[in-house]
């Protein structure tokens, strides 16, 4: 047989894809470019609670121009509250319908429903005050319960139904609270005469911090207003009240002194009586160590976790007792380190406690301490999913889990059925899942979701995840932008691990044609989604890339040089990127990044760094806001270094850039903003004074009125100007490089 007919198939075959291609690049051609003002109206939703039955969905809706205008000077005030507007909406689960809960943008915070659903009280911002607030369903209709006390709402005050939907317990601010903390506040910034003194307990503005600690519990009843302050000042957390209503049960942290290592506060737990007359009785005596109590349903009983041991106290009981010291064998035989135990959840009968360890899920039963393995995790860590406990079904039987795997954007939600010991996948997909909700009766699920390269929208689906429908369409001005697609890569750094990253694509991009490159680093990247950062690069008909590095403690600048690098390599090798054409760029942690790897390669044509440190040794002491953060994470955290200044010096000097000023050849562009409090102005002016004594390229650039991430965190003008300077740097340098 002739093979002529097979060629003029493939023939045919060739030219309908050539026709196909050639449409929906036209197509995609007529999108315009995604813009700063797109951006700036972009609106981003944030479930803020969904009642018991999962009908009812209380939530906000924000523009990212609303975003901008804080005051970054008064970050530290304990008054100071920052702004953030937002539409806030109901949204029926069943009909899709939404109302307004309230007219306009207003700022809440504290949003719960009643246990059956039919009122919402929330905090309503007026002024510098908080104020309660119910919302009725049915009547549509909400109104500002008018307290009758003097004294202000607490601005981290918990807000928490009483069983009987009559009343609410509240925290509030003791008389005169605002004017000592505000002169506090100014004294520390102003003076005149400030002194600091190694002999007080605390950092002074550890001290004014703690000013946000002091609140007075109490008891506001919804119909008349009237406030029963039920404790005298006490640094209360996660309140609950009993079954009944007959007490209160609660957590306190009492800052002690300040420490460089996380500690310095003693965490109690308590038990209120409500009757007149009553005062706490200590159920579990403060301690110096992190202890979050974990209450059931009914406030019969609580638990915690304590180096690796899972406590119970029952409040018929005299003490807590340990239910796992028997539990605590080796993992396996190759593994002699003795399991940890911490807490998920209570079951919802409140008898039985599901806790986790490295290799799975177990429940416990909280009277007679037996335990067993119930869900266990593949050994395999490195390609075990990712797992997170999203909440049970009413009858105990069922646990829903979100899950994602590690070498794919394969996730969702799995069910996991208690009797059987089997696992169900309800959603298992390339889309990004958040903010999962499951329902009291576990019939109905509702979660936001993106394809990873859009805004998130809210959905509800089915108690089998049966017609997983959009409740929202928040934007539709989106359908005529050319936004970036997002794709997961894989290659090997320097030493031969496999890495990830995510790489973005330019706007109405074209196959066959080299695009200059992009780098946004910080540390590790896998999961994508929609970014504000990425679509505005990418809408200049550049890649993005967002690699991944593997650290070394102690040696953390060889991170970036290796893996940075060799993501980019990969992208170089596979035709996609024109390699006199590359970019790099950060923020905060990814700043400091984008400043060591340009003193270690020459490859890219600029660079910039936004409110990112240049100077490690100085930055320790740089931001009093933060009290003793920067020692801590230099020391033990975010920056790996494995040692102090004093044990390691040479560490210091060797992770700081600006040390190796010299050896930088790439044009330097430097954002910061004058009231940033995490990476003060002043260390990255040590770069630019540096680059300018040796004759380099570098522009540094600050917003008078920003915070941390310089124009992106100040008024619109700044926004503006900050990314209209990092594009016209870019491109600049790119033209010079194809020269």
């Amino acid at each position: 047989m002739s093979p002529r007919p097979f060629i003029a198939i493939r023939c045919c075959t060739a030219l309908i894809l050539t026709f196909v291609a050639a449409r929906a690049s036209a197509q995609q051609a007529a999108l315009r470019p995604y813009t700063i003002d797109d951006n700036l109206n972009l609106r981003l939703s944030r479930i803020e609670e969904v009642s018991a039955d999962g009908r009812w969905i209380a939530l906000t809706v924000r523009v990212r121009r609303d975003a901008l205008g804080a005051d970054n000077s008064r970050y530290g005030d304990p008054t100071y509250i920052t702004p953030a507007l937002a539409e806030f909406t109901l949204i029926d689960a069943n009909s899709g319908q939404s109302r307004p809960i309230l007219p306009g943008k207003v700022q809440v915070r504290g949003v719960t429903f009643t246990k059956d659903g039919t009122k919402l009280a929330f905090f309503l911002r007026k002024g510098d005050d908080w104020s309660i607030n119910v919302y009725d369903l049915a009547a549509n209709h909400a109104r500002q319960v008018a307290a009758h006390t003097t004294k202000q709402v607490a601005s981290n005050s918990p807000l928490v139904w009483a069983p009987d939907g009559k009343s609410v317990f509240v925290t509030l601010r003791p008389d005169g609270w605002a004017a000592g903390a505000r002169a506090a506040f100014l004294h520390i910034t102003d003076g005149p005469i400030v002194v600091q003194d190694a002999k007080e307990p605390f950092l002074s503005w550890d001290a004014v911090r703690n000013l946000g600690d002091r609140q007075i519990p109490a008891i506001v009843t919804l119909a008349d207003g009237a406030v029963r302050e039920v404790l005298p000042e006490t640094p209360i957390r996660g309140a609950q009240f009993s079954a009944d209503g007959s007490y209160l049960a609660y957590a306190t942290v009492e800052p002690k002194k300040t420490s460089y290592d996380n500690g310095g506060s003693d965490y109690g737990v308590f038990r209120l009586k409500l009757a007149a007359g009553s005062h706490p009785d200590t159920l579990l005596k403060p301690v110096e160590r992190r202890i979050t109590p974990r209450w059931n349903d009914s406030a019969s009983a609580f638990a915690y976790a304590d180096r690796g041991n899972v406590f119970v106290r029952w409040l018929s009981a005299d003490s807590a007792r340990n239910l796992t010291a028997k539990y605590r064998k080796p993992a396996s035989k190759t593994d002699t380190t003795r399991l940890a135990f911490s807490v998920v959840d209570w079951r919802p009968d409140g008898a039985a406690l599901l806790v986790s360890a490295k290799d799975g899920y177990y429940l416990l039963d909280a009277r007679t301490d037996s335990m067993s393995l119930v869900y266990p995790f593949e050994p395999d860590t490195a390609t075990r999913p990712t797992r997170t406990y999203e909440g049970w079904s009413h009858d105990g039987r069922y646990l829903f889990v979100s899950r994602s795997a590690k070498d794919r954007w394969a996730r969702g939600l799995e069910r996991f059925d208690l009797t059987t010991r089997q696992p169900a996948e309800l959603a298992q997909d390339a889309n990004l899942y958040a903010s999962w909700h499951v329902s009291e009766d576990g019939s109905r699920f509702v979660f936001e979701r993106s394809d990873g390269d859009r805004p998130n929208e809210v959905y509800a689906a089915g108690a089998d995840f049966s017609n997983p429908h959009a409740l929202t369409s928040l934007n539709p001005q989106l359908a005529g932008v050319a936004l970036t697609h997002s794709e997961l890569v894989s290659y090997l750094d320097a030493d031969g691990k496999k890495l990830y990253g995510v790489l973005y694509y330019p706007a109405n991009y074209q196959p066959g044609k080299k695009y200059p490159l992009v780098a946004e680093i910080y540390e590790s990247f896998f999961d994508n989604g929609f970014n504000e950062n990425m679509n505005l690069l990418a809408s200049r008909g550049w890649f993005v890339f967002h690699p991944s590095v593997d650290f070394q403690i102690g040696y953390p600048g060889e991170a970036w040089a290796k893996g940075v690098t060799d993501g980019i390599n990969s992208l170089e090798e596979k035709g996609l990127v024109d390699g006199t054409k590359l970019g790099v760029e950060g923020t905060s942690y990814g700043g400091y990044a984008t400043n060591l790897l340009i003193t270690q390669t020459d490859r890219f044509a600029a660079a910039v760094n936004i409110s990112g440190k240049v100077d490690i040794i100085s930055f320790l002491g740089d931001s009093p806001k933060i009290g003793t953060r920067n020692y801590n994470a230099a020391e033990k955290g975010q920056d790996r270094l494995g040692a102090t200044l004093w044990e390691a010096p040479l560490k210091y000097i060797q992770h700081s850039a600006v040390m190796f000023a010299d050896r930088i050849h790439t044009p330097l562009l430097m954002l910061t903003g004058k009231q940033d409090w995490n990476v003060p102005d002043t260390n990255e002016r040590e770069m630019y004074y540096a680059l300018r004594r040796l004759g380099k390229e570098a522009v540094w650039v600050q917003y008078a009125d920003a915070g941390h991430g310089a124009g992106r965190a100040g008024n619109e003008a700044d926004f503006r100007d900050h990314w209209t300077r990092m594009f016209s740097w870019f491109e600049t340098h790119f033209e010079k490089a194809a020269q």
